[in-house]
């Protein structure tokens, strides 16, 4: 019973061998009962045969009574015979129960005696004379009468049979169809209305819906069911509850981390670009990253480059103004003081991140707040944060090393133009001074020291000339991307002063040269078309500035006068100065009369910039390629 209350399956099982039971047991008492019958029909027939032969029996008596003939007595004798095998026979003896109480076998008993003693007896008179046909045929009607009652017994037995058969499949079926009846009652209660529920829980479990309860009540399999549902509905709500929880809170982190990174993107044009001047392009964006992330205050210190001692540039939340400060308008410090001794207690933690470049540590970034509220996207929102700041730190201490470095170099550059130039012509006139302070000692004749004073005038000039040509060049404002907008400057300025075409061909890589290579290139430039503007009487001037194959060309054509032979003169000023800076570039200097008329200056040489991949040197036919180029 147990095992029925807490299992459906086993009720089910159990019911269907109930129907199969009850069918079984059907099956085997209809057939014992028809077997039962078996017989019952034959010896109705034979009782029924005895009346009609009883019947026979009188009217043989009648007819050998009123004709006494053998032949009548011979069908009698054998009517007779018949009669009593058929009384005696085991149609009727297997037929009719064995039991000496049974009214049938009672009957039959009955009638065998009275046929036995009384009848048969009474028939065997040797003459047909000598019998009493009215007290036989009395008697006959009594047995006839006997018989109707032995047929009456069998059929009541055969009937009775029948109907108990027939009771037994209508009870057997009322027992069946109530077994049925408690099964079907059974599965719809039991199996089909849980299993609608779990359908529908299921359906809600699919739909994030996790308040729905199975209801299901019993010990069975589906309430077991329903009950591991229920459990696993409400792990699944408090899961999924987690889960939003989880994801509310990633999502805020994100937002946050987004916002972060907006503002350090932000702030970050500022921050390149704002020079040494921390507390106007960082001290924003710190505080903004502090409400957004919920922590602070934060100090940025760096490492003197000179002694690597620290030293605290900015701090978002001070009472007092740093020592070091430039600015005493700056407040970036002052706002909302909050002193760091007063966050460092035991609610408060600590966050120390390097700033450094490589293995170069350039200061420390240190980052207070609240304990057990920093995450790892925080983390590593700070640790972008320190890079940027070593970034922008990095970044200004090479560009102010660069501008020390540029500015070294501009007045090297200075210095290397003043003394090849102006400083030769100024020794040159000093040593005509002393060789004219001689001459006079000397008492030397006036047409003499009128050649020295040529000599002074023509030195002088020449020195004039060379401080104007240093000054336009150092005067030439560099707006535009390095040599190409001073030589667009130069060629239009010649291009006034010629009252004549000056073309220009640029073809050459930015930040390809250095400053002492661009000054160079364009010193070479102005001194080959003044020396055209002087002397050569040009139409037309076309200059060429090109790189190919690890070289620069650098071409000065004209249409003028040209020079007195094919060859370049050995002694000429400003073809000396020309030659002098081709030979402080390493390079190869032409300088020819061209075929179509006028003079040509071609300088080859290659740049000493650390950007340029070195090739092979130029060699014959790259030089004419480039030549062709430039025509």
């Amino acid at each position: 019973m147990k095992l029925l209350q807490r299992s459906l399956v086993a009720r089910i099982i159990a019911s269907l061998l109930a129907i199969s039971g009850m069918a079984l047991i059907s099956i085997t008492l209809t057939m014992g009962m028809s077997n039962s019958t078996h017989g019952d029909a034959a010896a109705i027939n034979v009782a029924g045969s005895l009346r009609m032969n009883a019947y026979q029996i009188m009217g043989a008596l009648q007819r050998a009574y009123y004709e006494p003939e053998e032949t009548h007595e011979t069908q009698l004798e054998a009517i007779l015979v018949r009669f009593d095998q058929r009384l005696q026979g085991t149609t009727l003896q297997q037929s009719i129960p064995a039991d000496q109480h049974h009214e049938s076998r009672h009957q039959l008993e009955e009638i065998q005696s009275y046929w036995q003693h009384t009848l048969r007896p009474a028939l065997q008179n040797p003459t047909a004379a000598a019998r009493d046909l009215d007290r036989l045929e009395t008697m006959i009607v009594a047995m006839v009468n006997d018989i109707e009652i032995l047929v009456t017994y069998l059929e009541q037995s055969t009937e009775a049979k029948v109907r108990l058969l027939g009771m037994m499949q209508v009870l057997f079926l009322v027992l069946i169809a109530i077994v049925v009846f408690i099964a079907l009652y059974d599965v719809r209660h039991n199996l089909v209305l849980p299993l609608r529920q779990l359908m529908v829980l299921a359906r809600e479990a699919s739909q994030r819906n996790f308040k729905p309860r199975s209801q299901i009540r019993g010990s069975d399999e589906l309430a077991l069911l329903g009950d591991t549902f229920n459990n696993m509905s409400a792990e699944l709500a408090s899961s999924y509850a987690a889960l939003e929880d989880k994801v509310s809170r990633k999502k805020q982190e994100l937002e946050r981390s987004n916002q972060a990174m907006r503002v350090m993107h932000d702030a970050s044009r500022s921050l390149y670009g704002g020079g040494n001047d921390l507390c106007s392009s960082a001290a924003p964006m710190l505080r903004e990253l502090e409400k957004l992330l919920n922590i602070g205050p934060i100090r940025l210190s760096l490492n003197d480059p000179f002694d690597q001692q620290e030293m605290p540039v900015l701090e978002t939340h001070s009472r007092t103004r740093p020592e070091y400060c430039r600015d005493q308008a700056c407040h970036a410090c002052l706002i909302d003081p909050l002193p760091l001794d007063l966050v460092a207690s035991d609610q408060s933690q600590c966050l120390l991140l390097p700033i450094s470049v490589g293995d170069t540590l350039l200061g420390t970034l240190e980052v207070w707040y609240p304990r057990e509220r920093l995450n790892d996207n925080t983390r590593r929102l700070l640790s972008i944060l320190a890079d940027q700041l070593a970034t922008a730190v990095y970044l200004q201490r090479r560009i102010e090393e660069q501008q020390q470095v540029t500015l070294i170099n501009e007045r090297t550059i200075i210095a290397r133009e003043l003394h090849d130039s102006l400083a030769q012509s100024l020794s040159y006139l000093k040593m005509q001074v002393a060789r004219l302070e001689r001459m006079q000692q000397k008492d030397t004749s006036r047409e003499a020291q009128a050649a020295v004073f040529d000599e002074l005038r023509n030195g002088l000039n020449s020195a004039y000339r060379q401080l104007r040509e240093l000054l336009t060049t150092f005067r030439l404002k560099l707006e535009g991307p390095g040599l190409q907008f001073a030589l667009r400057q130069t060629v239009n300025e010649f291009t006034q002063r010629m009252g004549a075409t000056v073309e220009l061909e640029y073809d050459v890589p930015p930040y390809l040269l250095n400053p002492n290579e661009e000054i160079h290139v364009l010193q070479i430039i102005r001194e080959a078309l003044a020396n055209t503007h002087k002397h050569a009487k040009a139409h037309w001037a076309a200059v060429t500035v090109r790189f190919a194959n690890a070289r620069l060309l650098v071409k000065i054509e004209d249409d003028g006068i040209g020079l007195e032979d094919d060859s370049s003169p050995p002694m000429h000023y400003g073809l000396v100065i020309i030659r002098d800076r081709a030979n402080t570039l390493n390079g190869e200097l032409n300088i020819v009369n061209r075929p179509t008329g006028g003079t040509g200056i071609e300088l080859v040489f290659t740049p000493l910039t650390a950007r340029l991949i070195q090739q092979q040197p130029l060699s014959a036919a790259d030089v004419s390629h480039l030549d062709k180029g430039a025509s």
